[in-house]
């Protein structure tokens, strides 16, 4: 028995029982007013070092988190055996100054609370088109003719607000759609950000922004490479934690490269589209699915939090998330 199954032993009969007992709104918009359901400290010790073991994630790219009263747009409502939570509407802030941010200071607190005692690690999630960033492409990679200083001061820009808020990681959407940051490109914009995040990352990697703030690189940060049609290349392996494979009900099993470590390629489906289907789509066959040999890194949901209102599995919420999770790494008894 490895030792997040041992772990799961303990922490999965109490994620059942949350199952049953957590709130059953019907619609995400005008949800029912529920308490969160809270359990003891060594329920979240032990579901924070599952967290940390080695097993098959479970993604989701969150959005729409508000400080309504409803579980189903609060961070409060993720499944607690969620590893990675990708956030899709934005950083929210206790602090009013800070750039790249929304000032939403009781979803800050909520979220850190989900970070700090139920260790879902919440990365930052960004389309990486240069083209997008005057400032950074017409100023320096056309202007200067110089695209790695372009790069260098693109990756500063999107890292800052990950430190300041502190944050677990970034989340590369990897999209080009004919920018120039691809292919090679995106090979040293990786290994630059790598430097700070990442398994490469290392405390000797400094930089100073004008206003004094420093960032340290630090290995027990994510970087993240989420792709859709074109993927990265192998040599951006060494730097990354996950490739993310925008599956969208395509059959699973496909890396990015050749020779891609099989549990760093984690499945996803588009439940924002997909929410109303049977499995919400192809979603619990990501969930199911493991490779000839090693394991997959993961499954996972866009827009997850439209499963909010699904039932069944003994779940009364995000029932297809929770049966996935159960599916993918099932309890022992």
């Amino acid at each position: 028995m490895t030792a997040s199954m041992k772990i799961m032993k303990y922490i999965m009969p109490l994620l059942l029982i949350a199952c049953m007992f957590a709130s059953c709104d019907t619609d995400v918009e005008n949800a029912t007013v529920v308490a969160p359901t809270t359990y003891g400290p060594q329920y979240y010790k032990n579901l924070r070092d599952y967290k940390k073991s080695d097993h098959s994630i479970a993604w989701g790219w969150f959005a729409d988190y508000t400080q309504s009263t409803s579980l189903a747009t609060r961070f409060l409502g993720l499944p607690d055996s969620l590893d990675i939570c990708s956030l899709w509407g934005g950083i929210p802030s206790d602090d009013s100054t800070h750039v790249d941010t929304h000032y939403l200071p009781e979803v800050y607190r909520e979220m850190k609370y989900v970070q700090e005692v139920k260790g879902t690690r919440l990365v930052v999630p960004t389309i990486i088109r240069i083209r997008t960033r005057p400032e950074f492409y017409d100023s320096i990679w056309v202007k200067q003719n110089d695209p790695q200083a372009a790069m260098r001061a693109y990756a500063q820009d999107l890292l800052r607000p990950i430190f300041e808020n502190g944050l677990d990681g970034i989340d590369m959407d990897y999209e080009p759609e004919g920018d120039p940051l691809s292919g090679g490109n995106l090979d040293y914009f990786v290994e630059y950000v790598g430097q700070f995040v990442g398994p490469m990352a290392s405390p000797d990697s400094t930089f100073t922004y004008p206003d004094g703030f420093t960032i340290k690189g630090n290995p027990n940060m994510l970087l993240c490479i989420d792709y859709y049609g074109s993927a990265p290349s192998g040599n951006t392996n060494k730097f990354t934690n996950w490739y993310v494979n925008q599956t969208y009900g395509g059959s699973p099993g496909r890396v990015p490269f050749s020779g891609c470590p099989t549990e760093k390629v984690v499945y996803t489906e588009n439940v924002g589209d997909n929410w109303k289907a049977a499995e919400c789509g192809q979603l619990l066959n990501y969930a199911r699915y493991q490779p000839s040999t090693g394991r997959k890194g993961g499954f996972g949901a866009f827009f997850m939090h439209r499963d909010y209102i699904n039932t069944g599995y003994g779940c009364s919420n995000y029932a297809n998330m929770r049966h996935g999770i159960q599916i993918q790494n099932p309890a022992i008894h």
